[in-house]
């Protein structure tokens, strides 16, 4: 199976290159082909004739999409309906990536893939866009949607507490009244090398399991480690950005389930084995 990896600098895309590795897959970066180009889009995997595409590339500074609409939907929206448009035509599978930052993020319990959606931000409405274009472009598509990422490399939250961390003695402030999974990188690029042997369509979400609060994952950052500097909790409300974010990112893996492939890895546990193999992120 040759397989087409664009976002292949992103943080999940460096990831799936090499997890990729034994298929020998083909990365596109920004530089190698404007995707907001149908033109381009077309003549890309015109060229490399892929039999699947993981179309990871977006626009993900959440902040910056609120200044740049424009941008956010000509990558996240546009984008995505080219190259799905494009896949279809060739005959290619496409596992395009998409947000929990589709939903509102009001709901008091995890949401699953038949859930309304209902962005509050550019960037989830830009993903949303692109993930409804796709639907219309590519019927055979699986759409999976995954929040809290971090991976080597970063950037991510894990890197920038583990500096944080290892810098100063004075509390560090974290919210705490917004909930998730973090989940690693390498979590997903196991399931989507395992999702590529399968038929499996629609909408499926693969974040790791169980749920923590932005303080309470810094806590086990430390704690996993080893470092000391003492943290508090506060509010979203004390830092203020330009893009809301959502009190609850959770995401239930009701497809996953319903298909009987196999579970995600908690977070916990991911976080431990992704922390013993890159101690510096």
């Amino acid at each position: 199976m040759k397989v087409l990896v664009t976002g292949a600098d992103g943080l999940l895309g460096r990831t799936l290159m090499r997890r990729l590795a034994d298929r020998e897959p083909v990365g596109v970066s920004i530089g190698d082909a404007d995707i907001a180009s149908p033109q381009e889009t077309r003549a890309l995997l015109t060229n490399y004739r892929p039999d699947a595409v993981i179309h990871c590339a977006a626009m993900t500074a959440v902040d910056d999409c609120e200044s740049r609409a424009d941008d956010a939907y000509r990558v996240n929206a546009l984008g995505s309906a080219n190259v799905a448009d494009a896949c279809r035509s060739m005959g290619a599978r496409l596992i395009a990536v998409s947000t929990d930052y589709v939903f509102s993020g009001g709901l008091d319990r995890p949401y699953h893939e038949f859930d309304a959606t209902g962005p509050r931000t550019v960037y989830g409405a830009s993903k949303l866009a692109g993930e409804v274009a796709i639907r219309r472009h590519c019927p055979g598509h699986l759409i999976v949607r995954t929040s809290w990422l971090y991976g080597p490399g970063g950037p991510s939250f894990l890197h920038t507490m583990l500096r944080l961390g290892r810098q100063g003695r004075e509390p560090l402030k974290v919210v705490e009244d917004q909930v998730g999974n973090p989940t690693s990188t390498l979590a997903v690029a196991d399931h989507l090398a395992m999702l590529l042997e399968t038929p499996a369509v629609g909408t499926m979400h693969l974040s790791c399991e169980g749920e923590t609060s932005w303080r309470g994952f810094a806590e086990a950052i430390f704690d996993v480690a080893g470092l000391s500097r003492p943290i508090v909790g506060c509010t979203t409300a004390e830092f203020p950005r330009p893009a809301p974010r959502p009190s609850n990112s959770r995401l239930e893996k009701r497809t996953l389930r319903l298909l009987g492939l196999p579970p995600m890895p908690t977070w916990r546990e991911t976080l431990e084995t992704f922390l013993r193999e890159y101690p510096d992120g």
